[in-house]
C-alpha cells in the first residue's frame, strides 16, 4: 500500500530522532575506562615475590616515557633496581620497599628542566612527579600492585648508586604481584564541591 505524504513524513521524523538517540531513554553517566583504574588504583605495601616479566618492565617504562614534561624537556631519567644486590642496597636508604621484585626510581635533573620565566621556579620535580604517576597507573593497569614512596634517605641513595649523579632523586615505586588489598584510608575522598570550585 502506497504511503501518504504525511506518512512518509512521519517516517523521515522518526529516522532523524533514532539518528541522535533522542526517543531512547535518558541513560546514566558511564564511568570512563580512566576513572574506574584511578578508583580501583591503590597504595599496595605488601608485595608476593613473584619476579616481574620483562614485558612488564617495558611495558611500564614506555608509559613513563610517554609522560608529558614542560616543553618536553624530560630532565627525568628512571632507574629499574631489581637485582638482589641493588634492592638490599636500597633497604638502606628505606624501610619501604616491602619487599616488592621491582622499585622504579625516578630522578629530576633540574639544570635540564624548563624554568618559569615569572618567578624562576624549577619545573624538573613537577615532570618527576608526572612520570611517576604514568608508573604507577601504568602499573595497575597491568594488574600489578604499587606504591609512592617519598620517605628515604636521599644522600644515602647517592652513595650507594653512583648513576645517580647529578640527579634529585624525587620519589620510589615498588612494583609487584599484590599480596595484600586496600588499607582503610583509601577510599577517603573529599566531595567534589569540596574538592573543586567554579570561578
Amino acid at each position: 500500500m502506497k504511503k501518504t505524504f504525511w506518512e512518509k513524513i512521519s517516517d523521515i521524523s522518526h529516522l532523524h530522532k533514532r539518528a541522535a538517540f533522542s526517543d531512547l531513554p535518558a541513560q546514566e553517566t558511564v564511568e570512563s575506562v580512566f576513572q574506574s583504574l584511578a578508583k580501583s588504583r591503590y597504595s599496595c605495601r605488601e608485595f608476593r615475590d613473584t619476579p616481574l616479566t620483562e614485558q612488564q618492565i617495558g611495558h611500564i617504562l614506555e608509559a613513563a616515557r610517554l609522560a608529558p614534561t614542560a616543553a618536553n624537556r624530560q630532565p627525568v631519567h628512571v632507574w629499574v633496581v631489581k637485582s638482589p644486590e641493588a634492592l638490599g642496597k636500597l633497604k638502606g636508604a628505606t624501610d619501604y620497599t616491602y619487599g616488592a621484585p621491582v622499585v622504579f626510581m625516578v630522578g629530576a635533573k633540574s639544570d635540564a628542566a624548563w624554568v618559569r620565566k615569572y618567578d624562576g621556579k624549577n619545573g624538573a620535580e613537577v615532570d618527576a612527579a608526572i612520570v611517576g604517576t604514568h608508573i604507577m597507573l601504568e602499573a595497575s593497569a597491568l594488574g600489578l600492585g604499587n606504591v609512592w614512596v617519598g620517605s628515604f634517605d636521599p644522600a644515602r641513595i647517592k652513595a650507594d648508586f653512583p648513576e645517580t649523579e647529578g640527579y634529585e632523586i624525587v620519589c620510589l615505586f615498588p612494583v609487584g604481584v599484590a599480596a595484600a588489598g586496600a588499607g582503610p584510608l583509601h577510599a577517603r575522598r573529599q566531595s567534589v564541591e569540596e574538592f573543586a570550585s567554579e570561578i
